[in-house]
This record gives C-alpha cells, structure tokens and sequence, in this order.
C-alpha cells in the first residue's frame, strides 16, 4: 500500500514538474532568443577584430573605446544627465504623492495633470519642447519680455537643463502614482500609534513612511535610471545625431558607431554600459535592504 501511494505521488510530482516545464518554456525561448543569446553575441563581438576574420583580441577593443575622447565625452554627459535627473526624478515625484496624499482641493485634477505627459506621443513631446526652446520661441520670448537677452538653448551650455526638464516633465506622473499606490498600503494602525505617541509628521516620515517606502524608492529609481540611459530619442529628434557638446550623449556614440559598422567598439560600449549599470543597481540593492530590512522582519 505504501509503495503504491509513494509511485501514485512521485507519478504526480512527475507530471506536475512536466506541465510547469511546458509552461515556462515559451517565457523561457523568449529570454533566451531575445536577451541571453544576443548579450553572449556582444559579448563575442566585443573580443574580436572584426566579425569577418573573426580575430581574438580580447580587452584590446575595450581599451580602444575608454582612450576614445567622443567616448569619453558621452560616458561623462550621460553620467551628469543622470546623476541631476534621476534624484530630482525621485524626491520630486516624492513630494507630490506626499502633496496629493493628502486631502487636498482639485486633488484628482492635478493627478490628471501630471500623468497626462505620459499619453504624449514622444514625438509632439519634442514639437512642444521646440516652440518653447527655439531661439526665436515662446522661452525667449518672455525673456525679452522681461528685459534679457536671448538664448539658443539647444546650442549652449543650458542645453542640458533643458534635457532635464524635459525629462522630469515625462516621468514625474508615472513615478507619482507609484509613490501614491505605497503610501496608501501603509499600515494604518501604526500611524495612528505614532500620532497617539505625540510623533511629528517629520518624525512620522522618516522612521515609519520612509521605511515602508525603501521598496518603491528603489523601483522608482531604478527605473528612473534607465530611462534616464533612454533619453537619447528626445535629444536626437531635437538636435540630430551630432548635438551640441553637452546633450552627446553614451546612445549618439553607439548610433554612430553603428552607423559607420563598428561592431567592436560597439559592443565594448554597450558591455562597458551593462557593468556600470549593475554596479549601480546592485549598490541601491544593498542601500534598501538596511533600510527596508525592519519592515521585512
């Protein structure tokens, strides 16, 4: 009896394990097809002199790419765009959920305002960047107006100030409402324990709030940091494939690079992109897990 009911449950197991192989298999070609195989071919193209001789050269094409000054010049743009963007991006979007949280007049209507960019098309996103910020519009205009001079944004040193507001504009929405949605799954018996125990709503903020919030804080930043690499389509349609100085950015060098059909500077670059990346990820893993670790536990 008891070897019958062990061969009836490994048989379950056994199917069990079958019918959830059969199910991620398609999920599991997908990644592969898509992601795991052309990542392993940049990697390759990246080792190489050139994909017809096929020549292995190992680190001497990364080396090539890190002595490139127009290399150089896109990682340190990138790198600056980011590091304004992305935590004004987060502490902005910070600030108006906590604003909206609370029972404010035309609350809703101000939550329409803000995600209304994302149903903007990119393209009529930079049509209303460029009447705005052509030397002859609307900006330059009030400036005047007002007794300055005239500036050629896209073409002076404000050029990536203009990219960053550009950029806040689009994604403070999104980030917003994912900051609403953590707010409200706040336990509400602890905040009223904390007001019950005389806490400030800076005290409450800090130790309660921002300890619930480590988990989204980290997503928004995340991904905040990736559409931040992504700006590259609003600053070509702007200004072309060769911006001013400030807004060439780490995609205008792989554009041109794929332009001019070099697969192994390319490749480097991108690799050198993906590690970078994942350091910084991994480092805002590690932040939030110490301040997140309490709420887990």
């Amino acid at each position: 009896m008891k070897a019958g009911r062990k061969n009836k449950l490994s048989k379950r197991t056994r199917k069990l394990k079958i019918s959830s192989g059969l199910y991620i298999a398609p999920s599991f070609l997908g990644v592969m097809l898509f992601f795991i195989i052309p990542f392993i071919v940049v990697i390759y193209y990246s080792m190489i002199n050139n994909p017809i001789s096929g020549e292995f050269v190992f680190l001497q094409n990364f080396q090539m790419v890190l002595k490139n000054a127009a290399f150089k010049k896109a990682a340190m743009n990138t790198l600056t765009f980011s590091a304004v963007a992305v935590p004004l991006a987060v502490v902005l979007s910070l600030m108006l959920a906590i604003l909206l949280d609370n029972k404010i007049p035309f609350r809703s209507h101000f939550r329409t305002f803000f995600l209304s960019p994302m149903m903007v098309p990119v393209a009529s996103i930079v049509l209303i960047w460029q009447v705005l910020f052509h030397y002859n519009g609307a900006v330059n205009d009030v400036l005047v107006a007002l007794g300055g001079g005239k500036i050629d944004w896209m073409k002076s040193e404000y050029s990536q100030i203009v990219i960053v507001i550009l950029f806040l504009w689009k994604n403070l929405g999104y980030n917003m409402i994912l900051f609403m949605a953590a707010l409200s799954s706040i336990p509400k018996d602890i905040l009223e324990v904390a007001k019950l125990e005389s806490a400030t709503s800076v005290q409450t903020f800090f130790y309660i709030k921002f300890r619930y919030l480590s988990s989204t804080i980290l997503f928004v930043t995340i991904m905040s940091l990736i559409n931040s690499f992504k700006v590259f389509r609003e600053v070509y349609l702007l200004t072309g494939d060769r911006p001013y100085d400030t807004l060439y950015m780490l995609q205008h060098y792989m554009n041109n690079m794929f332009k001019s059909l070099d697969y192994q500077k390319l490749s480097a670059a991108a690799i050198l992109m993906s590690l970078v990346m994942i350091v910084i990820i991994g480092i805002l893993f590690i932040v939030e897990n110490h301040f997140g670790k309490d709420v887990e536990g």
